[in-house]
């Protein structure tokens, strides 16, 4: 392990390792309160800086190559409370709460905003299930 390794592992500081993946760290969005998982996105800098200062969960788009805020354009803001960061810093966990109705940009049947990104299960290694959360 280098002395890097061992700081970024280690040590008491903050060292997110932001070149592993191209400028790009994983971040998994938890419901604080319930545990849920409710999407993932992707952080940079900018992104991880944005977030720290506003308490809103703020991501890099790989789509569209620019910053976005969840919840700009559907009011579905997400609070960030606590940012936990994996051993060797190159994944986060943004620890949430939801101001609105949702995580998700798709919508439901009802045309409600879906409360997780995962609202499907794989079943026997080819048949998806739709998933239904009680609030």
């Amino acid at each position: 392990m280098s002395q890097g390794d061992s700081q970024r592992e280690e040590g008491s500081r903050f060292l997110p390792d932001f070149d592993k993946r191209g400028g790009l760290l994983p971040c998994v969005v938890q419901d604080v309160q319930s545990g849920q998982i409710l999407m993932l996105g992707y952080v940079n800098r900018e992104a991880l800086e944005s977030t720290r200062k506003s308490g809103r969960a703020t991501f890099f788009s790989t789509s569209r190559q620019s910053l976005w805020t969840k919840g700009e354009s559907s009011g579905n803001y997400l609070v960030v409370r606590e940012i936990l960061v994996d051993c060797d810093q190159d994944a986060l966990v943004y620890r949430v709460e939801m101001a609105g109705e949702g995580a998700c940009h798709t919508r439901d049947s009802d045309g409600k905003a879906r409360r997780s990104c995962f609202y499907r299960r794989l079943e026997d290694g080819q048949f998806l299930s739709f998933l239904s959360y009680d609030d």
